[in-house]
């Protein structure tokens, strides 16, 4: 039989290249595979599931999806750790292939970082991505950038679609179909408070309203957590229609990520890894170490605090689960002031702490006076020889906005009714006005009033000097909202949106510490032990020498 002879060759580039473009054209998770050599032509393309997750996530929003109530699906908040592509994704492989692949050139994306530099960054990857010789083969017909728009922070197309590279900080000046907020916080900026404010308000104030079209136009936001009260915390705690992709390094089932699309993290295990195969268990566990528990909580666990809590884990508080508390001898309520209603000032707070014996049925001896002055008495000293050591409570908790009037009133109320034998309130001008209202007003109070003074410690050092009663298995709490509002607090510090009970836990705490009414079972040991030890100023000599 003889061989047939073909009219035309076949081109089989010409296939191949075919294939490759409509494949790019459907999928953006294959644009990013295909055009992977042009932005990181030394790098080998490593490929993660956590890719397919988010692509899918932008193309609903290429496509116009609707949300459930009608409204446009165009509202994304993305937390990953850094070194996943986040930054390539969103702000250079997505609009490049909604421009070329999905033939909307006239698209205009205002791109926004905290730093021009890493802007500008993504602008230079994303301009030499789209004027390649492998993107104008394929789209070549769609997409020409004008010669007139041509610079590093903003180039154009000839159908007037742009990339503009900016500031977060001066994003106010732009307005696009996409506005896409990248890192909007430094590290260091995310630990100043001054600072962190400053980009959140003008999140909240200036980002909506550089929309062309406030209906269909789009905004994501791309970051790792810093803080409760980043970027990311206002959008979650403000529910502000976001949709939110939450994907940490190592998989907590407790925190499992499920979107409003339906997509699952698709991971079982705890501390199962996101991307294995660009960052194994001794890179991960490398890197952890390095970085240090909060560090590590925020960029790769995507939590502004550690996992269990920070300064104060959560596991360190005692659960009190019977339905009355122990024998309380003695109370100290811990108040931190800020008497006013405007919303952008922290609230007051009050915790109420009682110190109760760890022997279960006997009651701990009272050690101090109503006002906080060291007492001795014939039971207090029969307490010591028996050794016993004491644990402290957490009564009550309350927080709220509050003038100075309705403050003296609500202290007044809570502190008669729980029995308060000394109620502490920080050394500061708010503070003195409160002090001089409650003992002018309730000069017959049954609870004495002090001042404390913090003098130079911090708040973080003022939590790290009781750290160790929480460690040691001290402090209880009981099974209610407020106290677990305690906790979370604590937990979340310094890195939470508030710090106001958190205060008051240091303050009620490190007072029992320095009138010694909380003594660590080590401290009690201790003392025993030198009470047996010969002191030579103090006593007469031994009748016999060692």
């Amino acid at each position: 039989m003889g061989v047939i002879k073909l009219s035309r060759p076949v081109d089989r580039a010409g296939t191949l290249k075919a294939i490759e473009k409509r494949k790019c054209e459907m999928s953006l998770a294959e644009f990013v595979k295909a055009a992977w050599h042009i932005i990181e032509p030394g790098q080998q393309y490593i490929h993660g599931f956590h890719i397919d997750f988010i692509c899918a996530h932008l193309e609903a929003i290429t496509d116009g999806e609707l949300n459930d109530d009608g409204t446009f699906y165009n509202r994304l908040l993305v937390n990953v750790p850094p070194g996943t592509m986040k930054s390539l994704l969103i702000g250079v492989f997505w609009p490049a292939w909604e421009w070329g692949p999905r033939n909307m050139p006239h698209m205009r994306y205002v791109c926004a970082s905290h730093s021009l530099d890493l802007a500008i960054r993504d602008s230079l990857r994303m301009r030499r991505l789209v004027t390649s010789e492998w993107y104008q083969f394929h789209w070549g017909d769609r997409v020409k950038i004008t010669g007139d728009q041509n610079a590093k922070a903003k180039f154009e197309t000839t159908a007037t679609g742009f990339r503009q590279a900016c500031a977060f900080t001066g994003i106010t000046g732009y307005r696009g179909d996409r506005v896409i907020v990248d890192d909007p916080h430094s590290v260091d900026d995310a630990n100043s408070d001054a600072k962190r404010k400053t980009a959140t308000d003008l999140f909240k104030e200036a980002v909506t309203s550089r929309l062309n079209n406030p209906d269909r136009s789009a905004i994501v936001v791309v970051m790792q957590r810093l803080h409760e009260a980043d970027v990311s915390g206002i959008i979650l705690d403000n529910d502000m229609g976001y949709d939110h992709i939450m994907l940490p390094m190592r998989f907590d089932p407790n925190r499992a990520c499920v979107t409003r699309l339906g997509y699952a993290d698709p991971r079982e295990f705890d501390g199962e890894l996101l991307f294995p195969d660009r960052f194994p268990l001794h890179v991960v566990e490398r890197d952890e170490a390095a970085m240090g528990p909060y560090a590590t909580a925020g960029q790769y666990a995507q939590s502004p605090e550690p996992r269990g809590g920070g300064i104060v884990k959560d596991v360190w508080w005692k659960l009190w689960d019977k339905p009355e508390y122990p024998g309380i001898e003695y109370i100290v309520a811990s108040l931190d002031t800020a008497y006013t209603t405007k919303s952008e000032n922290d609230p007051s707070a009050l915790t109420i702490w009682g110190v109760f014996s760890a022997s279960g049925d006997q009651a701990s001896t009272r050690m101090v006076d109503r006002y906080g002055r060291p007492i001795e008495s014939a039971t207090a000293v029969q307490s010591e020889a028996l050794g016993a050591t004491s644990k402290v409570m957490l009564m009550y908790a309350w927080q709220d906005k509050l003038e100075i009037g309705e403050l003296v009133v609500k202290v007044e109320e809570i502190c008669t009714r729980m029995r308060v034998d000394l109620l502490l309130i920080e050394n500061k001008a708010a503070g003195h006005s409160v002090a001089q209202e409650i003992r002018r007003v309730y000069n017959s109070a049954k609870f004495g009033v002090q001042m404390y003074d913090p003098k130079t410690l911090d708040k973080v050092a003022r939590l790290y000097s009781i750290q160790h009663i929480f460690s040691e298995g001290m402090v209880y709490a009981p099974n209610k909202d407020w106290a677990e509002m305690v906790i979370r607090q604590t937990s979340s510090f310094p890195r939470g949106a508030h710090d106001d009970l958190v205060d008051t836990v240091a303050l009620g705490l490190k007072h029992l510490r320095d009138v010694g009414m909380l003594t660590r079972a080590p401290e009690r040991l201790a003392e025993i032990e030198d009470s047996k030890v010969f002191h030579g100023n103090n006593q007469d000599a031994p009748l016999y020498n060692a």
